[in-house]
């Protein structure tokens, strides 16, 4: 687990790490190379008074109330995005061993909100934290795979190797 938490404010490049089972494990914010917004990501971003549609505000008293709030909330999420105080990211975790990087890009999910209105971003540090399984798998993976590759070291033909190994 990470005992480091991202900051309640954060930039591309920010990076929380861990030590799990012998291993560092770096989890950094990227940025999203993806250019939609808000509205063409989520469905239902827009609020609606259309029983079927997406974003639709649910039956009640005072729908038209209901309706003007989310649609002015809407809106200034999008104003927020447009202006650069929130964004897209991707959380991606790289695991090395003894200052050797196995794995730089273990595991990773893309598309998650940074510095959302009202938030805290406490959240990130939940998506790196879901993310350490497949990270340490991919590392244990990397790490198996150069054992199987590497050559016994022997100091003379018939003895037993430098490193131990058989």
């Amino acid at each position: 687990m990470f005992k480091e938490r991202f900051a309640s404010f954060v930039c591309p490049g920010d990076v929380i790490t861990c030590e799990t089972e012998g291993f560092s494990v770096s989890a950094r914010i990227v940025p999203d190379d993806c250019p939609d917004p808000p509205d063409q990501r989520q469905d239902g971003f827009w609020p609606s008074l259309y029983r079927d549609a997406p974003g639709f505000i649910g039956p009640g008293n005072n729908f038209r109330e209901r309706f003007a709030t989310a649609q002015a909330e809407a809106e200034a999420i999008m104003e927020g995005w447009r202006k650069g105080e929130w964004f897209y990211c991707g959380i991606v975790l790289s695991v090395s061993l003894e200052g050797v990087e196995l794995a730089p890009h273990a595991a990773s999910v893309w598309g998650i909100e940074a510095n959302y209105p009202e938030t805290d971003n406490s959240y990130l540090t939940e998506v790196a934290e879901n993310l350490l399984p497949d990270a340490m798998t991919a590392a244990r993976e990397v790490l198996a795979r150069l054992a199987r590759l590497a050559p016994s070291v022997h100091a003379d033909p018939g003895k037993e190797p430098l490193d131990g190994r058989v």
